[in-house]
C-alpha cells in the first residue's frame, strides 16, 4: 500500500542489524518568525529532515515538507513517519530554506537556519512538543551560487565551537534572531481500519469575478496535546 502524498516516510531509519522498532511516531513541523529573504514578499519556507547513521555518523536526507508560499510562520502539512527505538539515540537535523525556484537542488535556495535534536527529546518533551531556536552559526558559501549552505561535520564537532563562541545563544548570527522550530510527535496506532467517505456541497459563494469558485476541503484532527 502506497504512502499518502502528505507523508514523508522511509522504511529503514538507518536500521541496526537485529533492531526491532518499538513504535512508529509521526513528526509535525511548524516554525515561527523565520528570516525574511525575499525583497517584495515573505519567505517561501521548506523544511528538510536528516537522520544520522549510527556507525558512520553520516547525515542523510530523510524527507522534505511541502513549500508554503509567503509566510514566516509556516505550519507544514506533510509529516515525517519514523521508527522510534527506545534504547537508541536517534539524531535528527532540520534545515529550513526559502525556496526561490522549482529546482530540487537545495544550493539554489536561501538557507534560513537549522536545528538539531534527538527523536527521544521530542517524544520525551511535555505533550511530545519540542521548541528549539533555529541557528545559522556555521555555514559555507556555495561555490556555484554564492549562497550560504549549512556546514555540518559528521561528528557534529562544530556545534561545540558554536557553544563556546556564544553564537548558538544568539541564533547563529550575532544580534539577529533566526526564528523557532516547533516539533511535535504522535505515536501511530496499529489500527489498519480504512474508512471511505464522500462529501458534497451546494450553493457555495461565488468568489471569482469571471468564473465560479474552486472549492477544496481541509481536514483537522486533534492531537494528544490538544
Amino acid at each position: 500500500m502506497e504512502q499518502p502524498e502528505d507523508m514523508a516516510s522511509l522504511s529503514e531509519f538507518d536500521s541496526l542489524a537485529g533492531s526491532i522498532p518499538a513504535t512508529k511516531v509521526e513528526i509535525t513541523v511548524s516554525c515561527r518568525n523565520l528570516l525574511d529573504k525575499d525583497m517584495f514578499s515573505k519567505s517561501d519556507p521548506l523544511c528538510v529532515m536528516y537522520t544520522q547513521g549510527m556507525e558512520n555518523k553520516q547525515w542523510r536526507e530523510f524527507g522534505r515538507t511541502e513549500v508554503i508560499d509567503n509566510t514566516l510562520n509556516p505550519d507544514f502539512v506533510r509529516k515525517f513517519i519514523v521508527d522510534y527505538f527506545f534504547e537508541e539515540k536517534q539524531n535528527l537535523r532540520f534545515d529550513l530554506y526559502d525556496v526561490d525556484s522549482k529546482s530540487p537542488d537545495l544550493s539554489k535556495h536561501d538557507f534560513l537556519g537549522q536545528a538539531f535534536c534527538t527523536l527521544g527529546e521530542i517524544v520525551g518533551s511535555p505533550g511530545s512538543r519540542l521548541e528549539k531556536p533555529l541557528t545559522i552559526g556555521a555555514f559555507s558559501l556555495n561555490s556555484r551560487t554564492g549562497k550560504p549552505m549549512p556546514a555540518v561535520s559528521n561528528g557534529g564537532l562544530w556545534m561545540e565551537s558554536l557553544r563556546t563562541t556564544g553564537l548558538e545563544a544568539s541564533g547563529g548570527v550575532p544580534g539577529k534572531k533566526c526564528g523557532t522550530i516547533i516539533l511535535s510527535a504522535e505515536e501511530l496506532s496499529n489500527c489498519r481500519d480504512v474508512a471511505t467517505m464522500q462529501f458534497c456541497a451546494n450553493k457555495l459563494d461565488k468568489k471569482d469575478f469571471f468564473g465560479k469558485s474552486d472549492p477544496f476541503l481541509v481536514f483537522y484532527r486533534s492531537n494528544e496535546d490538544g
